[in-house]
């Protein structure tokens, strides 16, 4: 096959694909060995055999979830935008590296440009920022930033012989933050959780009671990590009063705001969810998460401090590629990465804010808070249905009612059968013992009519289970 068939057959196979996503079920669901035995993994190729490479890109497609389905409602991403998928398309044909300006000039300047608008939306300051790969590398690079400003000789030497140093999360912070002190050699046990309040939100009187024990030990408490919108419960800890607490004992204030962090677009949320944001030490969202852009897109900022990140990601001779001479240097994003080779992810990113602009953002933000909002009413005026946790945002924690001491079982029962019938996939978390559903609607194609029709199918199959 020539390359201008073989790209026509990609592009009229993804373009079908893309215009089924709504229709039919969202998944034609089998079983691992099911799957394997009809993939041929195994299966050996004499080479340039583009009618079964072709066959594989079919079957990936007719069994991957259409994350754009209604069905769809497992995960904090959803469909992609369409400004995102022709970034994606674009730097894949063009395959270069985001390191450096002489290889990526235009994506250099695109994400110098976005970076700058994300400072400015946030309201920092003489600050500085970077695409990482997602939140949870950028809740580890807040926390490495942290650990090197308060003990500088790190760096170079280490952690041995250092003054022992804690930090602090909320009991419902995302597991990257224990990740991060494991990879950082704070050890797990030097990261305090602090329980939650009825609500979600981290209890500061107990911040207060763990910083002071602290000290009473000999360590110094250098990192405290807010979350905006916590994995589960969709919580909100209160930035105001932990910035009157920074100043206080002095600590790097971090917010995670991978799921929640979305709302710092909609001047109608912000203060409602994220007041004080203006003022923390480090910030960090997903775009493709509720704002939609496609699979990866993170923004990780940095208030109040220029140069930091050079200092924290630079090791080593790395003056092969980074030529301090070159006039072009100050722009190689490379140098102020963890990684060397960069994906190009800022013109994806550029081509999505291009098209929606804050404003068309806002309204996707302010329609998923009204989905979740309607979704909660349904809930609460179903007699088969019930809530386990108060909603707090965009996270709707809910369960079939039955008897207690099978409601865990038959909760997962439910769940695994709406999956496995393809009609749809939700998740599941537990609290206090308990199993329930957690619906995130984090798709901008949803409608009222469609969380109607989920809840229909959901209470109908819930019916079948339990013979009522």
């Amino acid at each position: 096959m020539k390359r201008e068939e073989i790209l026509d057959t990609t592009n009229s196979m993804l373009k079908k694909h893309l215009a089924g996503q709504r229709d039919q079920q969202f998944l034609r669901y089998l079983d691992p060995d099911q799957l394997q035995e009809l993939l041929h993994l195994e299966d050996c190729s004499d080479g340039a055999d583009w009618p079964r490479i072709f066959q594989w890109v079919q079957m990936y497609l007719d069994h991957s979830v259409k994350t754009g389905h209604p069905g769809f409602v497992n995960r904090m991403w959803g469909a992609a935008n369409l400004p995102s998928i022709v970034g994606e398309f674009t730097a894949a044909v063009a395959n270069t590296s985001a390191c450096t300006f002489e290889s990526a000039p235009v994506s250099t300047l695109m994400e110098k440009y976005m970076l700058q608008e994300m400072l400015d939306l946030a309201g920092f300051t003489n600050g500085e920022g970077q695409m990482t790969t997602g939140s949870s590398n950028a809740n580890m690079l807040a926390m490495m930033a942290a650990r090197n400003e308060i003990l500088p000789e790190v760096k170079a030497e280490g952690l041995r012989q250092q003054s022992d140093i804690v930090g602090f999360v909320s009991a419902d912070a995302h597991y990257s933050m224990e990740k991060a002190a494991n990879i950082l050699g704070l050890g797990t046990r030097h990261l305090i959780k602090i329980p939650v309040t009825y609500g979600g939100e981290m209890h500061v009187g107990m911040l207060v009671e763990k910083i002071e024990e602290a000290l009473v030990e000999g360590k110094r408490p250098f990192f405290v990590g807010g979350t905006a919108g916590t994995t589960v419960r969709g919580a909100y800890d209160p930035i105001e009063k932990l910035l009157e607490l920074r100043k206080r004992y002095g600590f790097w204030l971090h917010i995670d705001g991978a799921w929640g962090g979305a709302v710092v677009v909609s001047r109608k949320l912000r203060e409602t969810y994220l007041a004080g944001i203006e003022e923390v030490d480090s910030f960090t969202w997903d775009f493709h998460k509720m704002l939609g852009t496609s699979l990866m897109s993170n923004v990780f900022l940095i208030n109040n401090r220029i140069h930091t990140l050079g200092k924290v990601c630079s090791a080593g001779d790395d003056s092969y590629i980074f030529h301090g001479e070159n006039s072009n240097a100050v722009l190689d994003l490379g140098a102020i990465s963890l990684q060397c080779g960069r994906r190009v992810d800022s013109l994806k990113w550029f081509l999505d804010w291009k098209y929606f602009g804050r404003k068309g953002f806002a309204e996707r933000v302010e329609h998923c808070l009204s989905l979740c909002e309607h979704a909660e009413k349904i809930v609460h005026d179903s007699q088969e249905l019930e809530l386990v946790l108060p909603r707090s945002s965009f996270n709707l924690c809910f369960r079939y009612k039955v008897r207690e001491e099978r409601a865990n079982q038959f909760n997962l029962a439910l769940r695994t059968k709406l999956h496995h019938d393809c009609i749809s996939l939700v998740g599941y978390a537990m609290h206090e013992g308990k199993l329930f559903l957690r619906l995130l609607l984090a798709n901008a194609e949803l409608t009222t009519e469609a969380i109607d029709r989920y809840f229909t199918d959901l209470i109908r199959t819930g019916k079948s289970l339990s013979g009522g």
